[in-house]
């Protein structure tokens, strides 16, 4: 984007979906490989504000990193489902049991972004509702054994096989549950140029 032709942009993630996302809308960036940080999350706090303590977490490990002209871009991805927090699924049968839970119901995926410069900080999540169908246990069975979800919040991903046949209904952004609300940060990334 001509408006940030100035600025080196980097995109902290390990995901190659917000890698793909960010390209598309036309930015040039730098990805830098995300660091590990401890993800334990203050008991009082939930959804939205989960989402954005994560993102700005991630980007408190790069402040050394963050020169003039350097904008620095983290995320981090959760699914909701009455308020419970599912994680990315441990193996095949935390994978099942997560998948059988978002069954016939509807859940929140909230993506929570830091946007950071030597000069300004902006954090925001963005909220989107999905619903799946009721999910039958050989569909269930069928993507995590083709599919191998596991690095995904929620133990799916909604660009594939899954989300075609089993979501129902979305309220919200479809990126943001891809992984990164790139509506917003285009929107925030022009408070930067």
């Amino acid at each position: 984007m001509n408006f940030l032709s100035d600025k080196k942009i980097l995109l902290a993630s390990k995901s190659p979906r917000r890698k793909q996302l960010l390209k598309d809308t036309g930015f040039s960036f730098t990805v830098i490989k995300g660091k590990e940080v401890d993800e334990s999350i203050p008991e009082k706090i939930t959804g939205k504000d989960v989402a954005i303590f994560l993102a700005d977490l991630k980007a408190d490990a790069y402040t050394n990193e963050i020169k003039e002209n350097t904008i620095l871009i983290t995320a981090d991805t959760i699914v909701c489902l009455n308020d419970k927090i599912l994680g990315k699924p441990k193996d095949y049968e935390d994978a099942f049991n997560i998948l059988q839970s978002l069954s016939g119901k509807e859940h929140k995926v909230i993506t929570g972004v830091s946007v950071r410069s030597a000069e300004k900080q902006i954090s925001f999540a963005d909220e989107t509702s999905v619903k799946f169908k009721d999910l039958s246990k050989e569909e269930i069975d069928y993507y995590i054994t083709n599919y191998k979800p596991y690095d995904k919040a929620g133990a799916y991903g909604i660009q594939e096989w899954i989300g075609y046949i089993g979501i129902t209904e979305i309220k919200g952004s479809y990126f943001n549950v891809m992984g990164l609300p790139v509506q917003k940060i285009y929107e925030i990334l022009k408070k930067f140029a």
